[in-house]
């Protein structure tokens, strides 16, 4: 007894049918018998039996087999686009109900986007006819060695805005304050615009017209979310706000941090975090700097207390007293 014939499709004839059909086109037809090990020629109708001779087996032209196959094809397409229709009109309705009707499952307050170039694109129609925008903007010396240049698409839309009567409320870190790129937007643009720094602030965020926020998905930022849900923006903008009310203004008018004892702000900040028991390279990311530079933070904190080691550092923050001093802001 012979194998069963493997079961496939028209698209992945198989060795035999192949061999036995390109005979049959060349000879004008096979055998019945020929076509026992490949009877999926005969299911797919690439032969039929001849008229004058039921033992003979004639080909269907490959022309007229592949023009019916598409056909086949197309009309199965049809009923799969039909069927799909019919899917969503049922089920519509009852995502509604599953909402409650206040849209908490709608999809699209919720959206991912991916790559670079899309993630402007919509914050770019986002802000088309904005009046407001509140962002977060962290300093990545993490992944560069330098803050990033100054984006002039970014800057024009961030001008057209301002133009149009609108303000614009940006939080830095404090490693920024100073950032050449940073100096230079500030420099350009014309407007209710205004800078605040703190020494940390959360990942980057962007709020336009309070009605919706743009937020990393990912490390390299190569994917976001947009959010248009509501209650999240709602959280997003309180948080802003709160962290706004607590930085140190930078622009139109910088207030400058004051040295309490000798001891830097910066150095201020630091100390809270060794106390904490943070490595150097946690201290270094949390406070946007690379991890040389928080070490020789360190050092000059340790020599300004007078400590010999990283124990006694600890310890001597607490004694200072440094930490319970309040810094002038605003």
């Amino acid at each position: 007894m012979s194998p069963p014939h493997p079961e496939h499709g028209v698209e992945d004839l198989c060795a035999v049918g192949t061999e036995l059909y390109t005979r049959a086109l060349r000879e004008g037809y096979v055998l019945g018998d020929d076509a026992q090990d490949a009877p999926c020629l005969l299911d797919f109708g690439l032969l039929h039996p001849a008229v004058t001779d039921p033992g003979r087996l004639e080909p269907v032209a490959p022309a007229v087999a592949l023009h019916r196959l598409l056909r086949i094809a197309e009309q199965r397409v049809a009923d799969e686009r039909r069927r799909e229709a019919r899917l969503a009109e049922t089920f519509e309705p009852l995502m509604r109900i599953e909402s409650g009707g206040t849209g908490a499952a709608d999809p699209s307050m919720i959206d991912v986007l991916s790559g670079t170039d899309l993630i402007s694109r919509v914050i770019g129609q986002a802000m088309s006819d904005s009046s407001e925008l509140l962002s977060i903007q962290p300093n990545t010396s993490d992944r560069h060695t330098q803050p990033p240049p100054l984006h002039v698409e970014a800057l024009d839309r961030d001008q057209a805005l301002l133009d149009r009567g609108g303000r614009i409320r940006t939080l830095y870190q404090h490693t920024l304050r100073h950032a050449p790129s940073i100096q230079a937007r500030y420099e350009r643009l014309r407007g209710d615009v205004e800078a605040r720094t703190l020494d940390e602030v959360t990942e980057r965020l962007i709020i336009v017209d309070r009605t919706v926020a743009f937020v990393p998905a990912n490390k390299d930022r190569t994917l976001a979310l947009e959010v248009r849900h509501p209650a999240l923006v709602s959280f997003f903008v309180t948080a802003f706000d709160r962290l706004w009310r607590l930085a140190t203004p930078m622009h139109p008018q910088a207030v400058q941090q004051p040295t309490l004892n000798g001891v830097t702000p910066r150095q201020r900040a630091i100390a809270a975090l060794l106390v904490e028991g943070h490595t150097d390279a946690v201290i270094a990311d949390r406070l946007g700097m690379n991890i040389r530079t928080a070490r020789v933070h360190i050092a000059k904190l340790a020599t300004t207390l007078g400590s010999e080691s990283r124990a006694q550092l600890g310890y001597l923050i607490g004694q200072s007293g440094i930490l319970g001093q309040e810094e002038t802001g605003e």
